[in-house]
């Protein structure tokens, strides 16, 4: 498999450390408040590669971490906690709050479809591992004590921004407010370890260290919980793009001097889901959520199925026009396999090709657009029936768009199951009744739907348009 490197900004072949195994880490969520549906794109693109990576035979040991504590409201290392920001927000504790958006978060990921991690790490669990990690950066050197905090000290470092073609000035997004420079900082690009309650006395959660009683720094717990669960040498980490800079490159700078040797061989990237605004923020005010779209009748399913429909690599626009275009390919796929006939024969050296077509897709840096792509001349081939269901299910280990189960469901929904003239009819008289409606046609309306009906017809009308099945013949 090819993946691009967001270290090299080259497509690489992916070669673990270890043969037949992945060391996969993923940036969890700040649990402050739900996920919107920009954040769980990423997480969705990520679900697709390791479930690739498992359907070409490797191992994965993936590991996410919860931020249940350490992240400002500033990349900068500045601002209010976001935790304690959510808790104030909803007048409860930090981790009440926690735990109740940690629940949400997985709950999102089940309607999508995205499968949990092997092992998911609150950030407040590993408290002690934080402590020696900072501790030991202390005794390499790479890190100091300033203003009651421990910084660490990047001016250390053969080469801070690592992340190809970017530089400082570049990189200067990655600091979204405009705030005072700490005078407690070296370098500029300096970032806190461990915070004391010398500066953060209102904040809720503290632990004592040797360094007085304070709280993590936000980009530990990604190296400290990465290195306790996977060992030294990670294969693969994932996020959004935002997170390349700073998170991401001081998790670089901190493991390594750490450990003193490479960590990380390839960097997984999403980039932004973007609405008419720009960029989809919480910062915002009002964000799009899964349950938001299940209350405007849209099957989460279908927002994965819009996703798979661009490049991960590439910024993803987003409108309720295009998510319902979506929706209706969707359903209309679901229709077609609904058609499928369930006897027949297995051609397995028939299925070759189109497996084959199916890992190239994939393999050539997730090209889950391709992959779909693959699913729809397959449906064209001259395959059985039975040949079609058996790939689709197992193109689904990936996709995961629950394509027999929808299917099922479906039924001859939208007309696949149903003779070709008789669809068309039925399409051409509920596109007229529409029309009718359009224009305040009541009694129109009213005899297209007597006539539907006569047919055994029975119509839906939803955000993905006219749904239809036949329920009587």
């Amino acid at each position: 498999m090819e993946l691009t490197n967001t270290l090299t900004m080259k497509k690489e072949a992916v070669v673990p450390h270890q043969a037949g195994r992945i060391r996969m880490y993923t940036c969890g969520p700040t649990v402050y408040h739900f996920a919107h549906i920009g954040n769980l794109r990423s997480y969705l693109m990520e679900d697709v590669l390791e479930k690739f990576l498992r359907y070409e035979g490797y191992q994965v040991d993936r590991v996410m971490n919860i931020t249940d504590v350490g992240h400002l409201s500033s990349d900068a290392d500045t601002g209010e906690d976001k935790m304690l920001k959510g808790a104030k927000r909803e007048h409860k504790g930090v981790m009440e709050i926690a735990r109740f958006y940690t629940d949400a978060f997985f709950a999102d990921c089940e309607k999508l479809n995205i499968r949990k991690p092997d092992t998911v790490v609150p950030a407040t669990s590993r408290i002690p591992d934080f402590i020696e990690m900072v501790g030991k950066l202390l005794e390499k050197g790479y890190a100091y004590q300033a203003g009651g905090n421990v910084y660490f000290d990047t001016g250390k470092l053969d080469k801070y921004y690592v992340f190809g073609n970017q530089d400082s000035e570049g990189l200067a997004v990655g600091v979204r407010d405009s705030v005072d420079a700490d005078e407690n900082k070296r370098n500029k690009t300096d970032f806190v370890l461990w915070f004391t309650k010398s500066k953060f006395d209102d904040q809720e959660l503290k632990w004592e260290s040797p360094w007085g009683l304070g709280y993590p720094g936000w980009h530990i717990e990604c190296s400290a919980i990465s290195v306790k669960e996977l060992g030294g040498y990670l294969d693969i980490h994932c996020g959004g793009i935002d997170n390349a800079f700073p998170h991401h490159t001081n998790e670089i700078a901190q493991s390594e001097a750490y450990l003193g040797h490479p960590w990380c061989k390839y960097w997984f990237h999403v980039l932004h889901l973007n609405d008419a605004r720009g960029k989809m923020s919480k910062s915002k005010g009002d964000f799009l959520t899964v349950p938001l779209l299940e209350e405007k009748g849209y099957d989460p399913l279908a927002y994965r199925f819009f996703c798979l429909q661009s490049h991960y690599r590439k910024p993803l626009a987003f409108s309720f026009e295009s998510l319902t275009n979506a929706a209706q390919a969707y359903q209309k796929l679901a229709g077609r396999i609904g058609a499928l006939s369930t006897e027949g024969e297995l051609d397995t050296g028939g299925a070759k090709p189109f497996q084959e077509k199916f890992r190239q897709a994939l393999g050539n840096d997730l090209n889950t657009s391709l992959a779909i792509t693959v699913l729809y001349d397959l449906l064209k081939s001259g395959l059985s029936d039975v040949t079609k269901r058996w790939l689709i299910g197992e193109f689904d280990q990936v996709l995961s768009l629950d394509l027999l189960e929808a299917a099922q469901k479906a039924g001859p929904a939208g007309g696949d199951a149903l003779p070709p003239e008789e669809a068309v009819e039925i399409e051409a008289l509920i596109q007229k009744r529409q029309e009718a409606r359009k224009n305040k046609d009541w009694a129109a309306a009213d005899a297209i739907r007597d006539q539907l009906a006569a047919k055994g017809v029975v119509t839906k009308d939803t955000p993905q348009g006219v749904a239809w099945e036949v329920v009587k013949k």
